[in-house]
């Protein structure tokens, strides 16, 4: 049997490759927090402006340019433009709801404090399935949630409409993430298709 994976979903890793610095450990483990569905997320909506995230937005955004360009590869100059970033925080007992990000074209996911062998990121196939069979072995087609370990100082980016979520945390760590959102910035579409628009 040959088997060919058609239209795959791009989920990509990228490490800092350093720790955080005292001055952005301080900044984002402390920020003031409101309610979230499962867990809590900072009040804070626009975490990469400040001048205390420098470094790290700047490897936010080469690793978003580097997506850009290998994964999806615009024939015309486009960039993307972080619209919003935040923090979620999630102690034991608690967990991230289902979701996904609209308005948004890449989302992505930084660890700041996550555990490889414990931690977690959820996504889902969505869509109506007309016939269920139950399976016996999953595998990349047949499963319709899959999981991928992610660990402190990793970011993960992926397309904003994959559902996503984060299973109740186990033991007696935070798990304290940093996630945004991108919308594409430059001309996108053809003129010539009457596709054309300019952002």
């Amino acid at each position: 049997m040959n088997t060919h994976h058609l239209f795959p979903t791009p989920v990509s890793f990228f490490n800092l490759g350093r720790d955080l610095t005292d001055e952005e450990s301080e900044f984002l483990l402390n920020q003031e927090e409101k309610p979230n569905v499962g867990n809590t997320t900072s009040k804070e909506r626009k975490l990469l402006e400040s001048d205390k995230l420098a470094g790290l937005r700047g490897f936010v955004e080469s690793s978003l340019d580097k997506y850009l360009k290998e994964i999806l590869s615009p024939k015309q100059n486009v960039g993307l433009r972080i619209t919003q970033s935040w923090i979620n925080y999630t102690k034991p007992g608690q967990f991230h709801h289902k979701h996904a990000h609209p308005n948004s074209l890449i989302s992505g996911v930084f660890y700041v404090k996550a555990n490889k062998e414990t931690d977690r990121i959820y996504f889902y196939k969505d869509g109506y399935q007309q016939i269920k069979l139950p399976v016996d072995q999953f595998n990349l087609f047949n499963s319709e949630s899959w999981w991928l370990p992610v660990g402190t100082g990793e970011l993960v980016l992926f397309p904003s409409h994959f559902t996503h979520m984060v299973e109740t945390v186990n033991g007696d760590d935070m798990r304290v993430s940093m996630s945004f959102n991108t919308f594409p910035t430059g001309h996108i579409g053809d003129d010539d298709k009457l596709t054309g628009l300019e952002l």
